[in-house]
């Protein structure tokens, strides 16, 4: 059994054809909210938003018949916990992002502080006319007034579980696992015996 930080995997959530599923259906979602493609960008978060962002301009391109800008934004500088000044890490938008349509895509939408460390990056580089979200998978659990537009998947977690999402660019296989602690999970399995 694999595990991170001390925990153990519970469950895989998504596997390469439910990824793989989930991307089409953002993909449709956003080019029938925004009537198409005119004005459209999508902005990956680093790094695994970044690969999703690929995928879903893909899709798009192939439905549309039509190439979509898409940049790469590395939030860290805009981050309220780790803030580091004049940083521009990561990023890459080689478009002007004034007047456009943009759509943030990253992995997992939690908090909801990276979707703001995201807006904000944004809104230093330009003044898009609407900022959308989407994320593969929405665990809930907000701390800021934040909602993704298109979702993959919601999953109710707990705050003390972690999910992961990997893709083949950066971790050989295409996935999403939710990871707890053994000992949690262990109680959880008695307690429903017992039920």
């Amino acid at each position: 059994m694999c595990s991170v930080e001390g925990l153990s995997v519970k469950a895989e959530i998504l596997d390469e054809s439910a990824m793989a599923r989930a991307v089409t259906r953002i993909s449709f979602e956003i080019i029938e909210r925004n009537k198409g493609t005119d004005g459209l960008c999508l902005i990956g978060l680093f790094s695994r938003g970044a690969r999703l962002a690929q995928r879903i301009a893909a899709k798009i391109g192939e439905l549309e018949n039509k190439e979509i800008p898409i940049g790469l934004l590395d939030i860290t500088p805009f981050r309220d916990d780790e803030r580091r000044a004049n940083d521009a890490g990561f990023t890459r938008i080689d478009f002007d992002i004034t007047g456009k349509r943009v759509v943030i895509v990253d992995d997992v939408i939690f908090t909801g502080r990276t979707a703001r460390a995201a807006i904000d990056g944004l809104l230093s580089r330009g003044r898009p006319t609407v900022i959308q979200l989407a994320a593969l998978i929405d665990r809930g659990h907000r701390e800021l007034p934040i909602r993704a537009d298109y979702i993959g998947k919601n999953l109710p977690t707990s705050r003390e579980e972690i999910v992961k999402v990997m893709v083949k660019e950066l971790d050989g296989v295409d996935k999403a696992v939710i990871y707890g602690s053994p000992d949690r999970t262990k109680d959880i399995a008695e307690k429903r015996r017992e039920e």
